[in-house]
């Protein structure tokens, strides 16, 4: 499996429910990432999708432990090992974990790479994920050059799992 995720300087993630910033460019590169695969979120993340929809043109898994909740073309799971059975039979490369904070922290540790975007800035948070660069089991391997989306500076990191 992999991550995907926008963090700040603090590795923050969310602020009450929602995301911090929207950058396009990042946007951009989630949908690029993500087509055609299979993504796992949470309920609040799929809520924050447009019309409270789930991303189109991917298979869509949504963790969470609202017993009752049903969407159309989504399957519904109540626990990581019913997240594993749901991949099972998908490639693991074409599986992507996408948030939120305790979807990320439930499934970091069957993922094998990172695509981070990191923001250059400090934002109020209460929602976090784990600090790839103090983890020792993972290796920052990838830095994109540094961009701008108006006064923000970001760059995109790839860190995958090291070997046991």
């Amino acid at each position: 499996m992999k991550l995907i995720a926008t963090v700040d300087n603090h590795w923050a993630i969310g602020y009450r429910g929602g995301r911090l910033v929207r950058i396009p460019t990042d946007e951009r590169f989630f949908r690029f990432e993500t087509m055609y695969k299979t993504v796992i979120m949470g309920r609040c993340v799929q809520e924050e999708f447009s019309a409270g929809q789930p991303p189109r043109d991917r298979n869509n898994i949504i963790l969470t432990k609202k017993k009752d909740l049903k969407l159309g073309d989504v399957t519904v799971v109540h626990s990581v090992d019913e997240v594993l059975q749901a991949v099972s039979s998908c490639p693991a490369d074409e599986v992507y974990v996408i948030g939120g904070a305790s979807v990320f922290e439930q499934l970091l540790p069957y993922c094998d790479e990172a695509f981070i975007t990191k923001i250059d800035y400090d934002y109020d948070a209460d929602k976090y994920l784990p600090n790839l660069d103090k983890d020792p089991d993972w290796d920052l391997v990838d830095v994109s050059d540094e961009q701008t989306y108006y006064d923000l500076i970001y760059e995109r990191r790839r860190y995958v799992r090291k070997k046991k």
